[in-house]
């Protein structure tokens, strides 16, 4: 089962064939729902061994940067490199 856990939104890298995906105007509507709502979904990252890897939930950690958030929740799962 996979357990929450905060991860800090600087340590998590994003490679860089994920961040070609990024679309600013869906980070502002999520950043808006989250204010309104709070964060429905965490997003996973896998460790490498020494940072956090972005998996999934690119948005939703440019809406929470956007939101000045330090910490974001995120699920820690066992990913394979793309």
């Amino acid at each position: 089962m996979l357990r929450v856990q905060k991860v800090r939104v600087d340590d998590i890298y994003v490679p860089t064939a994920r961040r070609k995906t990024l679309h600013p105007e869906t980070v502002r509507h999520l950043a808006e729902d989250i204010l309104e709502n709070g964060m429905k979904t965490p997003i996973q990252v896998r460790h490498d061994g020494k940072r956090h890897i972005l998996v999934e939930g690119l948005h939703r950690l440019e809406a929470a940067k956007w939101l000045g958030e330090t910490e974001i929740e995120a699920y820690l799962v066992q990913a394979k490199r793309h």
